[in-house]
């Protein structure tokens, strides 16, 4: 699914030297390396203020926690998506409330998010799923943006958006690392308070926060790797489009769709809909290509959220997607006949009717 050896291979040189840098200064926590990869990420996503973090799932924490949700308030969200969406709210004491996604791109439907508003709402999240951007609800509370997949997708459209540099994702570190990004002066600085125990200055604290920073090696990692995004992301791009010519080709079922374009679309997966998708995955492992369901249950069923009272049935579009959803390679590095390979074995599993 993902050659972390070859992307490395591809930018190694300028990684040594980062790490170098980081090692011939002594400073490994915060200093010049995380104030530097901020401000270039900042430009690069044309905001104001970029706030580096220990990951993704920290990003929505913090973003949370500057919020000052808590226990008694409700925060929605899409049932489709990775648990960290819905459980760094949780983990302050808040209530998830789900709303079902749109079929057609997998994405939060902002209809339904607006019908799940209640007066104790105090934060909608859309998930920007697979790289593609999801519709903004018109709502009145505060929109938090995850972007963990769609990082360089398009303009901050929310009160603030949470990025994760996983290694597998578009931009990735080479270990766990993730950046708040925020247009709000007042909320960036209250994130960069939080993120490094409330203390300001050092041993005087004048908030409880957590220990959410980015250390230097990876924000030099980052920045190393931050030039080559555009040109990643036009490859990832593409993929998808290559992709598309040769499933017309195939004359696949009409039941199997690959995902709706749209301009933005940063492809972090190539998600399509398959019929008998189970069947699908074990031939296509049998052949050698890794795939990936993501997600293979909807949040609303996981154990940890029965208190909620969701049932089967209850956000049927996410149910069903979780059926039929199988992500295919698609990172910078695939040459074009692993492509075409990937979507041959597609079609032999269809015309031999296995």
């Amino acid at each position: 699914m993902f050659d972390m050896r070859a992307e490395l291979a591809a930018v190694r040189s300028d990684i040594d030297a980062a790490i170098a840098r980081v090692l011939d200064s002594g400073v490994l926590i915060g200093g010049d390396e995380v104030m530097g990869f901020e401000r270039e990420l900042a430009e690069q996503l044309g905001v104001d203020h970029a706030i580096g973090v220990s990951s993704g799932t920290d990003a929505l924490l913090a973003i949370f926690m500057a919020l000052g949700i808590s226990a008694g308030d409700e925060v929605i969200t899409t049932p489709l998506t990775f648990f960290a969406t819905a459980g760094s709210a949780v983990r302050l004491g808040a209530k998830i409330v789900f709303a079902d996604i749109d079929p057609e791109t997998l994405t939060l439907d902002p209809a339904a998010a607006v019908s799940a508003c209640g007066p104790r709402t105090r934060a909608i999240v859309p998930v920007h799923l697979f790289g593609r951007l999801a519709a903004i609800p018109d709502a009145p509370c505060p929109i938090v943006e995850d972007s963990a997949q769609s990082i360089g997708a398009g303009a901050l459209r929310g009160i603030a958006a949470a990025l994760s540099f996983f290694p597998t994702k578009n931009l990735g570190a080479i270990g766990d690392a993730g950046a708040v990004i925020t247009n709000d002066a007042a909320l960036a600085d209250r994130i960069a308070l939080l993120r490094s125990h409330g203390a300001r200055p050092k041993y005087h604290h004048i908030a409880v926060g957590g220990n959410l920073r980015l250390d230097a090696l990876q924000a030099a990692v980052l920045r190393a790797k931050l030039p080559h995004l555009e040109r990643w992301t036009a490859a990832r791009r593409g993929h998808a489009a290559h992709y598309r010519e040769l499933i017309a080709a195939a004359k696949l079922p009409p039941e199997l769709r690959p995902p709706v374009d749209a301009a933005d679309h940063v492809y972090h997966q190539f998600v399509i809909r398959a019929p008998r998708r189970d069947a699908l995955r074990d031939h296509l492992r049998a052949a050698g290509v890794d795939t990936e369901i993501y997600y293979p249950s909807s949040l609303h069923l996981q154990p940890c959220f029965a208190s909620l009272g969701y049932r089967t049935g209850a956000f049927p579009e996410s149910e069903r997607a979780c059926r039929e959803v199988l992500a295919l390679p698609i990172h910078p590095m695939l040459p074009a006949e692993a492509l075409a390979a990937v979507v041959d074995h597609v079609a032999r599993f269809y015309k031999s009717g296995t």
